[in-house]
């Protein structure tokens, strides 16, 4: 067998070698490969037989489920692409995926727990869904609607054999540079973009996870808590395949299942955010001991982590910061395990391609090459970077350099040894007194007043000069505490031109749903103190 970078490639030497090991686990039920590749050729079958075709654009919006994968494995082995559509989005995002993806199908269940996809579908305006021509129904009954925006709905049949036979159909085809999937930007500003990926990208950054990684291990084991519609969570579970580590699949995430799975399981490696973790730390105040674990790979998406990985350390969390986009993939990059804790919970790390990828840091100012230590834009050039934005050549083209690094438009810095930090989103940082801050230094420094559970810092033009805000949710929201004690406690940490010019108490901060969590909206927060500042 030649070496290949078509997606299947990703299982194929295991289903070759062992198709009777478990791949997946799905309430407690274990699935083979053998098993697995059945229900791929049963689906794509089926989608054949439904009018999918090799160039075509499928919308899936379901739970993390066998079926979703499979749906997925399916489309790839006909030459479509799946459209990832994030199972938190509302009407007006799901109606925003499908008018700009030209998906001509929709794959969906009706409803799952709390999610209501009924009730969000039924506020999606159909009238201009142009390519949109079927919808396929996962788990559909005679309650069932025959009609859903104003398309005719079919039942979604392939069925998972409990003994099924099967070899890999040998046909060789070019594959491997199609598009496979569409990811979504996270959209915090505008409509979210849709990020190109190859099966070759997909496929080549799966391995390059599990071989840096270290993955596959006997009995390591996958926890998969994290959507399989974003890329964090989709990328942990092909490297885990690409490992040969069977992985238990949850449908949606909470800590007491989890907690139940980790230990049932004797789970070895689970991926996901500081929000997350922070639920481990609420629902367990008691020390947990999760002597089974090897790695806990986090992204941080708010201040004050590394408190949360001090306490939970010792708790049986094997912490790393990581370091991911849509764009360059989930898991792009880890910290080394030896580093200090303080270090090693960092965002960002030494890229699982090694010397296959390159990453570099700019000054936006002077556009010049930054040395270790000094933070700028952080670009990055891998051969398994995104193919583009689809539809939107002109995004794509500004999205790069002229010598081919994608710029992130996220701040950080370069370690001596080649490995890299990630503090913020670029739009997200301050220049203040001449500095580039990250307003997560201030953020950090609120939170740690004792009369304060948490902030957001933005910054603003006051009186012609770039000047820091905050918002911050008190411990005691009947009794907020008096502003200028606060910025008083503050003032003895910050250096005077970091000290926010304002401070204002709110309930909540404006949020977005993300596949990885919710995400803080910046430019809100700007807007609401523009508002403030202007009365």
């Amino acid at each position: 067998m030649t070496h290949s970078y078509t997606l299947r490639s990703v299982y194929e030497p295991h289903f070759l070698q062992a198709p009777n090991a478990t791949m997946l686990i799905q309430e407690g039920q274990p699935i083979s490969y053998l098993q697995f590749e059945q229900l791929v050729q049963e689906t794509a079958a089926w989608l054949t037989q439904q009018g999918v075709k090799r160039g075509d654009h499928v919308a899936v919006w379901l739970i993390n489920r066998v079926e979703w994968l499979a749906i997925f494995f399916a489309l790839a082995r006909l030459g479509a692409t799946l459209v990832a559509v994030n199972t938190k989005y509302r009407s007006h995002e799901v109606h925003y995926i499908l008018a700009n993806s030209h998906a001509q199908f929709l794959i969906l269940q009706l409803n799952f727990r709390k999610i209501d996809f009924a009730e969000v579908i039924k506020g999606v305006d159909a009238s201009d869904l142009t390519h949109l021509k079927t919808i396929m129904m996962v788990d559909a009954d005679d309650s069932t609607p025959t009609t859903l925006l104003n398309r005719p709905v079919v039942r979604f049949l392939p069925r998972l054999a409990p003994k099924a036979k099967t070899s890999l159909d040998t046909n060789a085809l070019a594959l491997e540079d199609l598009p496979v999937i569409f990811f979504t930007t996270s959209g915090t500003t505008k409509g979210p973009k849709l990020v190109v990926h190859t099966q070759k990208t997909l496929s080549e950054h799966a391995r390059h996870v599990a071989t840096s990684y270290e993955f596959g291990a006997p009995n390591d084991t996958l926890l998969t808590a994290l959507p399989l519609c974003g890329v964090y969570g989709l990328n942990s579970v092909l490297a885990a395949i690409a490992a040969g580590m069977p992985v238990v699949l949850m449908d949606f995430f909470d800590v007491t299942s989890a907690s139940q799975l980790i230990k049932r399981h004797q789970i070895t490696h689970i991926f996901g955010s500081d929000e997350m973790l922070r639920r481990f730390a609420e629902q367990n105040p008691e020390p947990i001991a999760f002597t089974s674990l090897k790695l806990f790979g986090f992204a941080a998406f708010s201040a004050r982590f590394i408190e949360l990985a001090q306490e939970l350390t010792p708790r049986g969390f094997p912490m790393r910061g990581l370091y991911g986009s849509s764009e360059v993939h989930a898991l792009f990059s880890a910290q080394r395990p030896e580093l200090p804790l303080e270090e090693r919970v960092l965002g960002g790390g030494t890229p699982a391609a090694g010397a296959q990828a390159s990453v570099r840091v700019r000054d936006p100012d002077t556009l010049a090459l930054c040395a270790p230590g000094i933070s700028g834009e952080i670009e990055i050039k891998s051969a398994t970077l995104f193919k583009g934005y689809f539809n939107n050549p002109e995004a794509t083209a500004q999205a790069f350099t002229q010598d081919g690094y994608f710029k992130t438009g996220d701040l950080g810095y370069l370690r001596s040894d080649g490995s890299f930090v990630y503090q913020s989103r670029m739009g997200d940082t301050m220049r203040l007194g001449g500095f580039l801050v990250d307003p997560a230094e201030i953020e950090d420094v609120l939170a740690a007043q004792p009369e304060i559970e948490s902030a957001q810092v933005v910054g603003v033009e006051i009186n012609g000069q770039p000047r820091a805000v905050a918002f911050a949710i008190a411990k005691n929201k009947q009794f907020p505490p008096d502003v200028s004690a606060t910025l008083k406690g503050v003032a003895k940490t910050l250096a005077a031109f970091k000290i926010p010019a304002h401070l204002w108490f709110v309930d909540e901060f404006p949020t977005t749903a993300s596949a990885n969590g919710q995400k803080f909206q910046r430019v809100k927060l700007r807007d609401m103190a523009l508002e403030k500042l202007a009365t």
